[in-house]
């Protein structure tokens, strides 16, 4: 094993996004204008303010932890972080003095919590930093890496591109699990729990997203734009919560933003539709968290689902869903619901006409 390890510290929003090789930088530090040195660096894997992750087997992950560890103890954690928040603050303006504090300060978050990470990751589990989320998994090392970037990377891209400015308070784990036995079992050993769903779902206790990745990725979509929606859309109501991460379940690519794209929610939808069984919209957007989960034994829960998330459909294939969002979120003390920033962007009066109309669309859609 190549024991020169080289620890990529993490990429963050700020446009200040530091790379250190943690053998390296006591010395550094040691050394008149380390700090400088530490502020300057400006590293990046890919693209600037872009990477594809940093991937970490469980034995680097203890090394990365330790040499961390180590260099944080000896030099003083406390010392580096407050004189190199002075040196950045010093240099940089006014717009991007906040941006540095916080970037020293989520580094040092991502130190502290890799190194919880490491008492917890089996033997033979990879790990890739895919900032804001931790990506661990025991499909083969090159299989999970893909994951990270080309699933998880590519939907924070994209999510961020088109909605939201802020990342997720919390670090986030992914835990991408092989099969359904390795799912059922890690769920169990690791969490002290027992699915209750196939794909896999968000454990708010343990801030992780625990996924059966045999199943695909759309569940792991869906659950990556609900933590993005509590940060910058904290009083969003259930109804758009779920619409709008639903309707990225399945998603493409067009014209470099996100697209969903008609998935498996359709058919019930469709039944509904010539059941005459659709409720209004006015009623959907109204309804509480309660009344709209409702229970998962409930017949109406996936109802409520699809007809929320082929609502966002709608809106998107009229290329006005991020404008919907954006003025909604902007305006949702005035309009708690939605509803009337909906008939708004939608230049619709009459939204029993407009539930007949968007129904007809449905109905035209074909199936997957």
């Amino acid at each position: 094993m190549n024991l020169r390890l080289r620890a990529s510290v993490l990429e963050c929003a700020s446009p200040l996004a530091l790379s250190v090789s943690p053998r390296l930088l006591m010395a550094k530090r040691q050394r008149t204008g380390a700090l400088q040195n530490l502020a300057g660096q400006r590293r990046f894997m890919g693209r600037e303010n872009a990477t594809d992750g940093i991937s970490i087997s469980t034995v680097r992950l203890r090394l990365l932890r330790e040499s961390v560890s180590k260099t944080l103890s000896e030099v003083g954690y406390n010392a580096v972080l407050s004189v190199a928040t002075a040196s950045l603050l010093a240099l940089a303006t006014s717009d991007t003095r906040a941006n540095a504090a916080n970037a020293l300060s989520t580094h040092a978050a991502f130190a502290e919590h890799l190194a919880e990470l490491e008492k917890k990751v089996p033997q033979g589990f990879t790990v890739v930093v895919q900032p804001p989320f931790v990506v661990i998994g025991d499909e083969a090392r090159d299989v999970v890496h893909r994951r990270a970037t080309n699933t998880v990377k590519w939907t924070v891209d994209k999510l961020k591109q088109d909605y939201f400015k802020r990342d997720p308070q919390e670090t986030i784990d992914i835990w991408l699990f092989r099969d359904r036995v390795s799912y059922t079992n890690h769920a169990r050993l690791l969490f002290n729990d027992t699915p209750t769903t196939p794909f896999g779902y968000y454990s708010a206790e343990h801030h992780a997203l625990i996924m059966n990745i045999s199943t695909g990725g759309g569940t792991l979509v869906h659950e990556i734009v609900h933590p993005f929606l509590r940060v910058n859309f904290p009083e969003c109501p259930a109804w758009f919560d779920e619409g709008l991460a639903s309707l990225y379940e399945q998603a493409s690519e067009k014209n470099g933003h996100i697209r969903g794209l008609v998935n498996w929610r359709f058919k019930g939808l469709e039944r509904a539709i010539k059941d005459g069984k659709t409720i209004s919209f006015q009623r959907l957007t109204s309804m509480s968290g309660a009344e709209f989960y409702g229970g998962r034994s409930s017949t109406n829960y996936s109802q409520y689902y699809a007809q929320a998330r082929y609502l966002c459909y709608y809106l998107q294939e009229q290329g006005l869903l991020v404008k919907f969002y954006h003025e909604f979120a902007a305006n949702v003390k005035q309009d708690p619901t939605g509803y009337d920033t909906l008939k708004r962007i939608l230049d619709e009066d009459d939204m029993e006409t407009f539930r007949k109309k968007w129904e007809t669309f449905i109905l035209r859609l074909r199936s997957p």
